[in-house]
Protein backbone atom coordinates (compact mmCIF):
# COMPACT_ATOMS: atom_id res chain seq x y z
CA UNK A 1 0.00 0.00 0.00
CA UNK A 2 1.12 3.55 -0.64
CA UNK A 3 0.71 6.09 2.13
CA UNK A 4 0.89 9.87 2.37
CA UNK A 5 1.66 11.42 5.72
CA UNK A 6 -0.42 14.23 7.14
CA UNK A 7 0.42 17.64 8.52
CA UNK A 8 0.25 17.79 12.27
CA UNK A 9 -2.54 20.28 12.81
CA UNK A 10 -4.05 21.13 9.48
CA UNK A 11 -3.88 18.53 6.76
CA UNK A 12 -3.68 14.77 7.00
CA UNK A 13 -2.59 13.07 3.80
CA UNK A 14 -1.22 9.58 3.24
CA UNK A 15 -1.04 7.39 0.20
CA UNK A 16 -1.00 3.61 0.22
CA UNK A 17 1.67 1.89 -1.88
CA UNK A 18 2.49 -1.81 -1.90
CA UNK A 19 5.97 -3.05 -1.13
CA UNK A 20 6.46 -4.18 -4.69
CA UNK A 21 5.40 -6.86 -7.14
CA UNK A 22 4.15 -9.10 -4.35
CA UNK A 23 1.27 -6.73 -3.72
CA UNK A 24 0.97 -4.15 -0.98
CA UNK A 25 0.11 -0.58 -0.22
CA UNK A 26 1.64 2.87 -0.28
CA UNK A 27 1.68 5.52 2.44
CA UNK A 28 2.68 9.17 2.28
CA UNK A 29 5.13 10.97 4.46
CA UNK A 30 4.25 14.07 6.37
CA UNK A 31 3.36 16.80 3.95
CA UNK A 32 6.00 19.48 4.33
CA UNK A 33 4.35 22.07 2.10
CA UNK A 34 1.05 21.58 3.92
CA UNK A 35 2.80 21.94 7.26
CA UNK A 36 4.40 25.18 6.10
CA UNK A 37 1.14 26.66 4.85
CA UNK A 38 -0.95 28.32 7.52
CA UNK A 39 -2.37 31.52 6.02
CA UNK A 40 -4.60 31.69 2.96
CA UNK A 41 -3.11 33.94 0.28
CA UNK A 42 -5.50 36.05 -1.84
CA UNK A 43 -5.05 34.92 -5.45
CA UNK A 44 -3.99 37.19 -8.28
CA UNK A 45 -6.59 37.75 -10.99
CA UNK A 46 -9.86 39.53 -11.73
CA UNK A 47 -12.42 40.40 -9.05
CA UNK A 48 -15.77 38.82 -9.92
CA UNK A 49 -17.80 41.29 -7.86
CA UNK A 50 -18.81 38.47 -5.49
CA UNK A 51 -17.80 37.94 -1.87
CA UNK A 52 -17.92 34.28 -0.82
CA UNK A 53 -17.31 32.43 2.43
CA UNK A 54 -14.08 30.52 1.89
CA UNK A 55 -13.59 27.45 4.07
CA UNK A 56 -9.84 27.76 3.54
CA UNK A 57 -9.62 31.15 5.22
CA UNK A 58 -12.75 30.66 7.33
CA UNK A 59 -14.06 34.08 6.41
CA UNK A 60 -15.72 35.91 3.51
CA UNK A 61 -13.30 36.80 0.74
CA UNK A 62 -13.62 38.62 -2.58
CA UNK A 63 -13.96 35.94 -5.27
CA UNK A 64 -10.97 36.59 -7.53
CA UNK A 65 -10.74 34.50 -10.69
CA UNK A 66 -7.53 33.68 -12.56
CA UNK A 67 -9.19 34.54 -15.88
CA UNK A 68 -11.64 37.38 -16.32
CA UNK A 69 -15.25 36.11 -16.34
CA UNK A 70 -14.14 32.45 -16.35
CA UNK A 71 -14.33 30.21 -13.27
CA UNK A 72 -12.69 26.77 -13.01
CA UNK A 73 -14.72 24.58 -10.66
CA UNK A 74 -14.23 21.03 -9.38
CA UNK A 75 -17.18 19.30 -7.73
CA UNK A 76 -16.93 16.12 -5.71
CA UNK A 77 -19.44 13.77 -7.32
CA UNK A 78 -21.31 10.72 -6.03
CA UNK A 79 -20.08 7.28 -5.05
CA UNK A 80 -22.42 5.32 -7.28
CA UNK A 81 -23.60 2.26 -5.37
CA UNK A 82 -27.23 3.20 -4.57
CA UNK A 83 -29.98 5.71 -5.33
CA UNK A 84 -29.28 9.37 -4.55
CA UNK A 85 -31.19 10.74 -1.57
CA UNK A 86 -32.47 14.16 -0.58
CA UNK A 87 -29.30 15.02 1.35
CA UNK A 88 -27.31 14.62 -1.86
CA UNK A 89 -29.95 16.54 -3.80
CA UNK A 90 -29.83 19.48 -1.37
CA UNK A 91 -26.09 19.92 -1.89
CA UNK A 92 -26.19 19.59 -5.68
CA UNK A 93 -29.23 21.87 -6.08
CA UNK A 94 -27.66 24.54 -3.86
CA UNK A 95 -24.45 24.54 -5.89
CA UNK A 96 -26.45 24.50 -9.11
CA UNK A 97 -28.14 27.68 -7.90
CA UNK A 98 -24.74 29.25 -7.19
CA UNK A 99 -23.50 28.24 -10.62
CA UNK A 100 -26.57 29.81 -12.24
CA UNK A 101 -26.13 33.00 -10.21
CA UNK A 102 -22.52 33.31 -11.37
CA UNK A 103 -23.51 32.69 -14.98
CA UNK A 104 -26.77 34.63 -15.27
CA UNK A 105 -26.26 37.53 -12.86
CA UNK A 106 -22.50 38.08 -13.04
CA UNK A 107 -21.69 36.93 -16.57
CA UNK A 108 -19.15 34.32 -15.49
CA UNK A 109 -18.51 31.28 -17.66
CA UNK A 110 -18.20 28.23 -15.41
CA UNK A 111 -16.03 25.30 -16.44
CA UNK A 112 -17.07 22.49 -14.09
CA UNK A 113 -15.63 19.02 -13.68
CA UNK A 114 -17.37 16.42 -11.54
CA UNK A 115 -15.59 13.26 -10.42
CA UNK A 116 -17.58 10.02 -10.31
CA UNK A 117 -16.33 7.48 -7.76
CA UNK A 118 -17.13 4.24 -9.57
CA UNK A 119 -14.89 1.92 -7.55
CA UNK A 120 -14.59 1.68 -3.78
CA UNK A 121 -15.40 -0.61 -0.84
CA UNK A 122 -19.12 0.21 -0.84
CA UNK A 123 -19.48 -0.49 -4.54
CA UNK A 124 -17.64 -3.80 -4.25
CA UNK A 125 -19.74 -4.86 -1.23
CA UNK A 126 -23.04 -3.96 -2.92
CA UNK A 127 -22.02 -5.65 -6.17
CA UNK A 128 -21.23 -8.86 -4.30
CA UNK A 129 -24.62 -8.70 -2.58
CA UNK A 130 -26.37 -8.30 -5.94
CA UNK A 131 -24.19 -10.90 -7.66
CA UNK A 132 -22.98 -8.55 -10.37
CA UNK A 133 -19.73 -6.88 -11.33
CA UNK A 134 -18.74 -3.62 -9.60
CA UNK A 135 -18.42 -1.94 -13.01
CA UNK A 136 -21.98 -2.88 -14.03
CA UNK A 137 -23.38 -1.76 -10.68
CA UNK A 138 -21.56 1.56 -10.88
CA UNK A 139 -22.82 2.24 -14.41
CA UNK A 140 -26.42 1.55 -13.38
CA UNK A 141 -26.32 3.93 -10.43
CA UNK A 142 -24.29 6.55 -12.28
CA UNK A 143 -27.05 6.77 -14.87
CA UNK A 144 -29.62 6.76 -12.07
CA UNK A 145 -27.85 9.71 -10.45
CA UNK A 146 -27.77 11.66 -13.71
CA UNK A 147 -31.49 11.06 -14.22
CA UNK A 148 -32.23 12.29 -10.69
CA UNK A 149 -30.18 15.45 -11.28
CA UNK A 150 -32.00 16.10 -14.56
CA UNK A 151 -35.35 15.66 -12.79
CA UNK A 152 -34.20 18.27 -10.23
CA UNK A 153 -33.11 20.59 -13.10
CA UNK A 154 -29.47 20.49 -12.00
CA UNK A 155 -27.27 21.48 -14.92
CA UNK A 156 -24.77 18.78 -15.86
CA UNK A 157 -21.09 19.64 -15.38
CA UNK A 158 -18.98 20.55 -18.37
CA UNK A 159 -17.58 17.03 -18.09
CA UNK A 160 -18.01 13.97 -15.86
CA UNK A 161 -14.83 12.00 -15.12
CA UNK A 162 -14.83 8.46 -13.74
CA UNK A 163 -12.14 7.16 -11.43
CA UNK A 164 -11.82 3.89 -13.37
CA UNK A 165 -11.05 5.81 -16.57
CA UNK A 166 -8.18 7.68 -14.90
CA UNK A 167 -6.18 4.87 -13.28
CA UNK A 168 -2.94 5.52 -15.26
CA UNK A 169 -3.10 9.20 -14.30
CA UNK A 170 -3.68 8.28 -10.63
CA UNK A 171 -0.67 5.94 -10.63
CA UNK A 172 1.48 8.66 -12.21
CA UNK A 173 0.25 11.18 -9.64
CA UNK A 174 1.21 8.86 -6.77
CA UNK A 175 4.64 8.25 -8.31
CA UNK A 176 5.26 12.00 -8.35
CA UNK A 177 4.22 12.35 -4.71
CA UNK A 178 6.65 9.55 -3.82
CA UNK A 179 9.41 11.15 -5.90
CA UNK A 180 8.83 14.38 -3.99
CA UNK A 181 9.52 12.52 -0.76
CA UNK A 182 6.04 12.58 0.72
CA UNK A 183 4.87 8.95 0.28
CA UNK A 184 6.16 5.48 1.12
CA UNK A 185 5.35 1.82 0.55
CA UNK A 186 4.16 -0.53 3.28
CA UNK A 187 2.75 -4.02 3.56
CA UNK A 188 -0.13 -3.13 5.89
CA UNK A 189 -1.51 0.38 6.31
CA UNK A 190 -3.09 -0.28 9.67
CA UNK A 191 0.05 -1.69 11.27
CA UNK A 192 2.91 -0.08 9.33
CA UNK A 193 1.92 3.58 9.42
CA UNK A 194 4.81 5.90 10.20
CA UNK A 195 2.45 8.56 11.50
CA UNK A 196 -1.09 8.46 12.86
CA UNK A 197 -2.39 10.87 10.21
CA UNK A 198 -1.08 8.86 7.24
CA UNK A 199 -3.67 7.43 4.86
CA UNK A 200 -3.77 5.13 1.84
CA UNK A 201 -3.22 6.39 -1.68
CA UNK A 202 -3.15 2.93 -3.24
CA UNK A 203 -4.81 -0.06 -1.64
CA UNK A 204 -3.72 -3.64 -2.23
CA UNK A 205 -6.39 -5.79 -3.87
CA UNK A 206 -8.10 -8.53 -1.92
CA UNK A 207 -8.58 -11.91 -3.60
CA UNK A 208 -10.89 -11.76 -6.64
CA UNK A 209 -11.46 -8.00 -6.24
CA UNK A 210 -11.44 -5.67 -9.22
CA UNK A 211 -7.88 -4.33 -9.45
CA UNK A 212 -5.30 -2.68 -11.66
CA UNK A 213 -1.60 -3.36 -12.08
CA UNK A 214 0.71 -0.78 -10.52
CA UNK A 215 4.39 -0.51 -9.52
CA UNK A 216 3.25 -1.61 -6.07
CA UNK A 217 1.27 -4.63 -7.16
CA UNK A 218 -2.37 -5.09 -8.04
CA UNK A 219 -4.76 -2.75 -6.27
CA UNK A 220 -6.98 0.29 -6.62
CA UNK A 221 -6.91 3.97 -5.65
CA UNK A 222 -7.61 5.28 -2.17
CA UNK A 223 -10.45 7.72 -1.76
CA UNK A 224 -8.67 11.09 -1.56
CA UNK A 225 -6.17 10.62 -4.39
CA UNK A 226 -8.85 10.28 -7.09
CA UNK A 227 -10.19 13.84 -6.79
CA UNK A 228 -6.69 15.33 -6.62
CA UNK A 229 -5.72 13.51 -9.80
CA UNK A 230 -8.87 14.24 -11.78
CA UNK A 231 -8.99 17.94 -10.94
CA UNK A 232 -5.25 18.30 -11.64
CA UNK A 233 -5.57 16.45 -14.94
CA UNK A 234 -8.04 19.07 -16.18
CA UNK A 235 -7.09 22.28 -14.40
CA UNK A 236 -3.44 21.74 -13.50
CA UNK A 237 -2.27 23.63 -10.43
CA UNK A 238 -4.73 26.47 -10.94
CA UNK A 239 -8.22 25.84 -9.53
CA UNK A 240 -10.60 28.65 -8.62
CA UNK A 241 -13.43 26.83 -6.82
CA UNK A 242 -13.84 23.44 -5.14
CA UNK A 243 -17.23 22.40 -3.74
CA UNK A 244 -18.80 19.62 -1.73
CA UNK A 245 -20.84 18.88 1.38
CA UNK A 246 -19.55 20.10 4.75
CA UNK A 247 -18.83 16.48 5.72
CA UNK A 248 -16.11 16.42 3.03
CA UNK A 249 -14.20 19.40 4.44
CA UNK A 250 -12.15 17.08 6.64
CA UNK A 251 -10.44 14.84 5.95
CA UNK A 252 -11.26 14.58 2.23
CA UNK A 253 -10.68 18.13 1.07
CA UNK A 254 -7.81 18.74 3.48
CA UNK A 255 -6.11 15.66 2.09
CA UNK A 256 -6.75 16.74 -1.49
CA UNK A 257 -5.06 20.05 -0.75
CA UNK A 258 -1.98 18.41 0.75
CA UNK A 259 -1.62 15.89 -2.09
CA UNK A 260 -1.96 18.54 -4.79
CA UNK A 261 0.46 20.98 -3.14
CA UNK A 262 3.03 18.17 -2.95
CA UNK A 263 2.36 17.11 -6.55
CA UNK A 264 2.43 20.63 -8.03
CA UNK A 265 5.07 21.90 -5.60
CA UNK A 266 2.94 24.98 -5.00
CA UNK A 267 2.09 26.98 -1.90
CA UNK A 268 -1.69 27.09 -2.47
CA UNK A 269 -3.88 24.76 -4.52
CA UNK A 270 -7.61 25.44 -4.77
CA UNK A 271 -8.26 29.08 -3.95
CA UNK A 272 -11.85 28.83 -2.71
CA UNK A 273 -13.55 25.90 -0.99
CA UNK A 274 -17.34 26.19 -0.66
CA UNK A 275 -19.24 23.73 1.51
CA UNK A 276 -22.99 23.13 1.70
CA UNK A 277 -24.70 22.52 5.03
CA UNK A 278 -26.32 19.25 6.02
CA UNK A 279 -29.97 18.44 5.51
CA UNK A 280 -31.54 17.16 8.73
CA UNK A 281 -34.77 15.26 9.12
CA UNK A 282 -37.18 17.20 11.38
CA UNK A 283 -36.64 16.42 15.04
CA UNK A 284 -33.19 14.96 14.50
CA UNK A 285 -29.74 16.50 14.80
CA UNK A 286 -28.34 13.84 12.49
CA UNK A 287 -27.76 14.50 8.81
CA UNK A 288 -29.72 12.54 6.23
CA UNK A 289 -27.51 9.65 5.13
CA UNK A 290 -27.62 6.08 3.90
CA UNK A 291 -25.52 4.82 6.80
CA UNK A 292 -28.09 6.14 9.29
CA UNK A 293 -30.97 4.76 7.19
CA UNK A 294 -32.94 7.99 7.66
CA UNK A 295 -33.01 9.04 4.04
CA UNK A 296 -35.63 9.74 1.36
CA UNK A 297 -34.59 8.93 -2.20
CA UNK A 298 -34.92 11.62 -4.84
CA UNK A 299 -37.35 9.44 -6.78
CA UNK A 300 -39.65 8.96 -3.78
CA UNK A 301 -39.52 12.67 -3.00
CA UNK A 302 -40.52 13.63 -6.55
CA UNK A 303 -43.62 11.45 -6.29
CA UNK A 304 -44.96 13.91 -3.73
CA UNK A 305 -43.28 17.23 -4.53
CA UNK A 306 -42.02 18.99 -7.64
CA UNK A 307 -38.47 20.03 -8.48
CA UNK A 308 -39.53 23.70 -8.33
CA UNK A 309 -40.87 23.19 -4.82
CA UNK A 310 -37.59 21.66 -3.67
CA UNK A 311 -35.59 24.42 -5.35
CA UNK A 312 -37.69 27.04 -3.55
CA UNK A 313 -37.05 25.13 -0.31
CA UNK A 314 -33.31 25.41 -1.00
CA UNK A 315 -33.54 29.10 -1.96
CA UNK A 316 -35.04 30.02 1.40
CA UNK A 317 -31.80 29.36 3.31
CA UNK A 318 -28.11 30.07 2.85
CA UNK A 319 -26.33 27.30 1.00
CA UNK A 320 -23.80 26.86 3.82
CA UNK A 321 -26.37 26.49 6.60
CA UNK A 322 -27.88 23.26 7.90
CA UNK A 323 -31.57 22.93 7.04
CA UNK A 324 -34.40 20.90 8.50
CA UNK A 325 -36.59 18.92 6.15
CA UNK A 326 -40.26 18.31 6.91
CA UNK A 327 -43.63 18.36 5.19
CA UNK A 328 -44.25 21.70 6.89
CA UNK A 329 -41.14 23.25 5.40
CA UNK A 330 -42.13 21.94 1.97
CA UNK A 331 -45.64 23.37 2.43
CA UNK A 332 -44.05 26.76 3.10
CA UNK A 333 -42.16 26.49 -0.18
CA UNK A 334 -45.35 25.44 -2.00
CA UNK A 335 -47.24 28.42 -0.57
CA UNK A 336 -44.55 30.82 -1.77
CA UNK A 337 -44.72 29.35 -5.27
CA UNK A 338 -48.49 29.64 -5.25
CA UNK A 339 -48.33 33.28 -4.16
CA UNK A 340 -45.89 34.08 -6.97
CA UNK A 341 -47.94 32.19 -9.53
CA UNK A 342 -51.18 33.88 -8.42
CA UNK A 343 -49.61 37.33 -8.73
CA UNK A 344 -48.36 36.59 -12.23
CA UNK A 345 -51.80 35.33 -13.27
CA UNK A 346 -53.54 38.41 -11.81
CA UNK A 347 -51.01 40.80 -13.37
CA UNK A 348 -51.48 39.10 -16.74
CA UNK A 349 -55.26 39.39 -16.35
CA UNK A 350 -54.84 43.11 -15.60
CA UNK A 351 -52.69 43.65 -18.69
CA UNK A 352 -55.25 41.83 -20.85
CA UNK A 353 -58.08 43.97 -19.47
CA UNK A 354 -59.66 41.01 -17.70
CA UNK A 355 -59.07 42.51 -14.25
CA UNK A 356 -60.47 46.00 -13.73
CA UNK A 357 -58.75 48.08 -11.03
CA UNK A 358 -58.57 51.64 -9.78
CA UNK A 359 -55.81 53.83 -11.28
CA UNK A 360 -52.35 52.47 -10.44
CA UNK A 361 -49.54 54.51 -8.83
CA UNK A 362 -46.97 53.70 -11.47
CA UNK A 363 -44.24 55.80 -9.85
CA UNK A 364 -44.34 53.62 -6.72
CA UNK A 365 -44.14 50.39 -8.69
CA UNK A 366 -41.29 51.58 -10.94
CA UNK A 367 -39.37 52.64 -7.84
CA UNK A 368 -40.02 49.28 -6.14
CA UNK A 369 -38.90 47.37 -9.23
CA UNK A 370 -35.64 49.32 -9.48
CA UNK A 371 -34.98 48.88 -5.76
CA UNK A 372 -35.66 45.13 -6.00
CA UNK A 373 -33.12 44.72 -8.80
CA UNK A 374 -30.46 46.45 -6.71
CA UNK A 375 -31.25 44.37 -3.63
CA UNK A 376 -31.21 41.09 -5.56
CA UNK A 377 -27.81 41.81 -7.13
CA UNK A 378 -26.38 42.90 -3.77
CA UNK A 379 -27.77 39.77 -2.08
CA UNK A 380 -26.21 37.47 -4.63
CA UNK A 381 -22.90 39.33 -4.38
CA UNK A 382 -22.93 38.70 -0.61
CA UNK A 383 -22.07 34.99 -0.50
CA UNK A 384 -24.98 34.07 -2.78
CA UNK A 385 -27.65 35.07 -0.23
CA UNK A 386 -30.69 33.60 -1.95
CA UNK A 387 -33.00 33.96 1.06
CA UNK A 388 -32.58 37.74 1.02
CA UNK A 389 -33.06 37.87 -2.74
CA UNK A 390 -36.30 35.85 -2.58
CA UNK A 391 -37.54 38.10 0.24
CA UNK A 392 -36.97 41.12 -2.03
CA UNK A 393 -38.99 39.46 -4.80
CA UNK A 394 -41.84 38.69 -2.39
CA UNK A 395 -41.83 42.31 -1.21
CA UNK A 396 -42.13 43.47 -4.82
CA UNK A 397 -45.08 41.10 -5.30
CA UNK A 398 -46.68 42.44 -2.12
CA UNK A 399 -46.59 46.00 -3.45
CA UNK A 400 -47.79 44.87 -6.87
CA UNK A 401 -50.73 43.03 -5.32
CA UNK A 402 -51.74 46.05 -3.22
CA UNK A 403 -52.71 47.90 -6.38
CA UNK A 404 -54.39 44.97 -8.12
CA UNK A 405 -57.68 45.36 -6.27
CA UNK A 406 -60.60 44.44 -8.50
CA UNK A 407 -63.50 46.87 -8.85
CA UNK A 408 -66.92 46.04 -10.26
CA UNK A 409 -67.28 49.06 -12.54
CA UNK A 410 -64.81 50.27 -15.14
CA UNK A 411 -64.25 54.00 -14.69
CA UNK A 412 -62.48 54.19 -18.04
CA UNK A 413 -59.07 54.91 -16.51
CA UNK A 414 -56.02 53.95 -18.60
CA UNK A 415 -54.33 50.73 -17.54
CA UNK A 416 -50.70 50.72 -16.37
CA UNK A 417 -49.83 47.67 -18.41
CA UNK A 418 -46.17 48.48 -19.03
CA UNK A 419 -45.09 48.58 -15.39
CA UNK A 420 -46.87 45.30 -14.61
CA UNK A 421 -45.41 43.75 -17.75
CA UNK A 422 -41.94 44.81 -16.58
CA UNK A 423 -42.49 43.35 -13.12
CA UNK A 424 -43.72 40.03 -14.56
CA UNK A 425 -40.78 39.90 -16.94
CA UNK A 426 -38.28 40.51 -14.14
CA UNK A 427 -39.82 37.97 -11.76
CA UNK A 428 -40.06 35.28 -14.43
CA UNK A 429 -36.51 36.03 -15.55
CA UNK A 430 -35.27 35.82 -11.96
CA UNK A 431 -36.70 32.36 -11.37
CA UNK A 432 -35.90 31.08 -14.85
CA UNK A 433 -32.27 32.05 -14.26
CA UNK A 434 -32.30 30.00 -11.05
CA UNK A 435 -33.76 26.91 -12.74
CA UNK A 436 -37.49 27.42 -12.14
CA UNK A 437 -40.42 28.30 -14.38
CA UNK A 438 -43.29 30.69 -13.81
CA UNK A 439 -44.39 31.25 -17.37
CA UNK A 440 -48.16 31.28 -17.63
CA UNK A 441 -49.52 27.96 -16.31
CA UNK A 442 -46.21 26.19 -16.98
CA UNK A 443 -45.58 25.69 -13.26
CA UNK A 444 -48.56 23.45 -12.84
CA UNK A 445 -48.89 21.64 -16.13
CA UNK A 446 -46.33 18.91 -16.67
CA UNK A 447 -45.95 16.09 -19.14
CA UNK A 448 -46.12 15.79 -22.91
CA UNK A 449 -49.83 16.75 -23.07
CA UNK A 450 -49.62 19.90 -20.96
CA UNK A 451 -50.24 22.26 -23.89
CA UNK A 452 -53.34 20.30 -24.93
CA UNK A 453 -54.65 20.28 -21.35
CA UNK A 454 -54.13 24.03 -21.04
CA UNK A 455 -56.13 24.69 -24.23
CA UNK A 456 -58.93 22.37 -23.10
CA UNK A 457 -59.22 24.18 -19.76
CA UNK A 458 -59.18 27.55 -21.56
CA UNK A 459 -62.13 26.48 -23.72
CA UNK A 460 -64.00 25.05 -20.72
CA UNK A 461 -63.56 28.23 -18.68
CA UNK A 462 -64.64 30.43 -21.60
CA UNK A 463 -67.78 28.35 -22.11
CA UNK A 464 -68.53 28.47 -18.38
CA UNK A 465 -68.05 32.26 -18.45
CA UNK A 466 -70.70 32.64 -21.16
CA UNK A 467 -73.14 30.42 -19.27
CA UNK A 468 -72.46 32.30 -16.03
CA UNK A 469 -73.04 35.69 -17.68
CA UNK A 470 -76.31 34.42 -19.07
CA UNK A 471 -77.36 33.07 -15.67
CA UNK A 472 -76.53 36.42 -14.01
CA UNK A 473 -78.41 38.29 -16.75
CA UNK A 474 -75.46 40.64 -17.19
CA UNK A 475 -76.11 43.62 -19.52
CA UNK A 476 -75.06 41.93 -22.76
CA UNK A 477 -77.02 38.76 -21.85
CA UNK A 478 -80.07 40.76 -20.70
CA UNK A 479 -80.09 42.90 -23.84
CA UNK A 480 -80.14 39.75 -25.96
CA UNK A 481 -83.08 38.39 -23.97
CA UNK A 482 -85.01 41.66 -24.35
CA UNK A 483 -84.48 41.74 -28.09
CA UNK A 484 -85.72 38.18 -28.37
CA UNK A 485 -88.74 38.72 -26.04
CA UNK A 486 -89.89 42.25 -26.86
CA UNK A 487 -87.69 44.26 -29.21
CA UNK A 488 -89.70 47.44 -28.66
CA UNK A 489 -89.67 47.40 -24.89
CA UNK A 490 -87.36 49.98 -23.33
CA UNK A 491 -88.91 50.52 -19.93
CA UNK A 492 -87.43 52.37 -17.04
CA UNK A 493 -84.30 51.40 -15.08
CA UNK A 494 -86.54 49.98 -12.39
CA UNK A 495 -88.28 47.78 -14.90
CA UNK A 496 -84.89 46.63 -16.25
CA UNK A 497 -83.77 45.80 -12.71
CA UNK A 498 -86.93 43.82 -12.01
CA UNK A 499 -86.59 42.07 -15.35
CA UNK A 500 -83.00 41.05 -14.53
CA UNK A 501 -83.98 39.73 -11.12
CA UNK A 502 -86.73 37.65 -12.72
CA UNK A 503 -84.30 36.27 -15.30
CA UNK A 504 -81.77 35.39 -12.56
CA UNK A 505 -84.43 33.45 -10.65
CA UNK A 506 -85.38 31.53 -13.76
CA UNK A 507 -81.72 30.79 -14.60
CA UNK A 508 -80.56 29.97 -11.07
CA UNK A 509 -79.92 26.27 -11.89
CA UNK A 510 -77.38 27.37 -14.52
CA UNK A 511 -75.52 29.52 -11.97
CA UNK A 512 -75.51 26.65 -9.48
CA UNK A 513 -74.07 24.38 -12.18
CA UNK A 514 -71.30 26.94 -12.83
CA UNK A 515 -70.49 27.09 -9.10
CA UNK A 516 -70.49 23.31 -8.87
CA UNK A 517 -68.06 23.03 -11.79
CA UNK A 518 -65.73 25.56 -10.13
CA UNK A 519 -65.77 23.58 -6.86
CA UNK A 520 -65.23 20.24 -8.61
CA UNK A 521 -62.25 21.54 -10.58
CA UNK A 522 -60.76 23.04 -7.41
CA UNK A 523 -60.56 19.52 -5.97
CA UNK A 524 -58.11 18.75 -8.76
CA UNK A 525 -56.07 21.90 -8.19
CA UNK A 526 -57.68 23.96 -10.99
CA UNK A 527 -58.90 27.21 -9.47
CA UNK A 528 -61.30 29.47 -11.39
CA UNK A 529 -61.46 33.13 -10.41
CA UNK A 530 -64.72 34.87 -11.32
CA UNK A 531 -64.40 38.58 -11.98
CA UNK A 532 -66.87 41.19 -13.16
CA UNK A 533 -66.30 40.70 -16.86
CA UNK A 534 -64.37 37.48 -17.25
CA UNK A 535 -63.16 34.39 -15.44
CA UNK A 536 -59.53 33.26 -15.27
CA UNK A 537 -57.96 30.05 -13.99
CA UNK A 538 -54.76 28.75 -12.47
CA UNK A 539 -53.53 25.40 -11.25
CA UNK A 540 -52.24 24.98 -7.72
CA UNK A 541 -48.72 23.69 -7.10
CA UNK A 542 -48.82 19.99 -6.31
CA UNK A 543 -52.35 19.44 -7.65
CA UNK A 544 -55.58 19.43 -5.71
CA UNK A 545 -56.99 17.52 -2.77
CA UNK A 546 -58.46 14.73 -4.91
CA UNK A 547 -55.16 14.17 -6.70
CA UNK A 548 -53.21 14.11 -3.43
CA UNK A 549 -55.63 11.61 -1.87
CA UNK A 550 -55.32 9.36 -4.91
CA UNK A 551 -51.52 9.47 -4.65
CA UNK A 552 -51.64 8.61 -0.96
CA UNK A 553 -53.90 5.59 -1.60
CA UNK A 554 -51.60 4.36 -4.35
Amino acid sequence: MTMLRGAAAAVAVRCGLGPGPGGGEVAARRCCSAARRREWVPPVGRDSGIVAYNSRSRTKEPLVLAKDRVATWYSCGPTVYDHAHLGHACSYVRFDIIRRIMTKFFGIEVIMVMGITDIDDKIIKRANEMNMSPVALARIYEEDFKQDMAALKVLPPTVYMRVTENIPQIISFIETVIANGQAYATSQVNTDKRHGKDFALWKAAKPQELSWTSPWGKGRPGWHIECSTISSAVFGKQLDIHTGGIDLAFPHHENEIAQCEVYHQCEQWGNYFLHSGHLHVKGSQEKMSKSLKNYITVKDFLKKFSSDQFRMYCLRSRYSSAVEFSDESMDDAKNLLQAISSFIKDANAYIKGQLICDPVREDILWERLASTKVTVKASFADDFDTSRAVAAIMDLIHHGNRQLKAVTKDAGSPRSSVVYGSIISYIEGFFNALGMSFEERQVALRGDNSAVLSNVIDELVQFRTKVRHYALALPEAAETALVEGDAGAKGSKQEEKEKRQQLMRERRPLLEACDSLRENLAAFGIHIKDRAAVSTWEMAEGGGQAEQQAQEKS
